[in-house]
């Protein structure tokens, strides 16, 4: 496996080593072994997969409230989508900064995003398997979302039709207006 590091200091990409073959391809998606080789020690706790049938659904920006923070290792099965991480610890340098990965079934490529990171994606495909792995269980009471279009914070999506969000996407808050409770140095 290959870290690579972004613009973002705990966020990185994955690019795990795929042996293949003419019949296909085998790869570790995760292995506690080879993580904590690479400086990452996290232990995930829940598996998760949702299905997008469009290209141009956009899904975010999603996050857990403290103390249900989730770090999530986030993978494509089919498709491809443009992944997006954005930092929202109060007091950090990168606050309100966020960096963008493709990551499809075709790179094989993952992005491990830590606590205290709002985190969405579009799809750039129709069909796309979206799986994830969180270090937190589910939280309905700290469910959050912040605003996929907040001014402060400025992700280029690139053409978003409104058609194709959820409910829960077009009214969630901007950051300024959320209740937030992440603090840089206490997540």
């Amino acid at each position: 496996m290959k870290k690579i590091e972004t613009c973002l200091p705990g966020v990185y990409i994955i690019e795990p080593q795929v042996f293949g073959d003419a019949r296909g391809y085998f790869m570790e998606t995760w292995s506690t072994r080879n993580f904590e080789e690479l400086g990452l020690r996290y232990d995930f706790v829940q598996d998760n997969q949702s299905y997008s049938a469009q290209r141009g659904i956009l899904r975010g920006i999603h996050f857990q409230n403290a103390p249900y923070a989730q770090a999530k290792l986030v993978r494509v099965t089919r498709g491809a989508v443009l992944d997006v991480a954005v930092d929202l610890r109060r007091g950090s340098p990168t606050y309100k900064r966020w960096t963008a990965v493709e990551l499809s079934a075709e790179n094989k490529r993952m992005m491990m995003i830590p606590r205290g990171f709002g985190h969405g994606f579009k799809t750039l495909t129709d069909d796309v398997e979206f799986c994830y792995k969180v270090d937190n269980l589910y939280s309905r009471e700290c469910d959050r979302g912040i605003r996929f279009d907040d001014p402060a914070i400025g992700v280029d999506w690139g053409e978003v039709r409104r058609e194709l969000l959820s409910a829960k996407d077009t009214q969630s808050p901007l950051l300024r207006d959320s209740d937030c409770n992440f603090v840089y140095g206490e997540i």
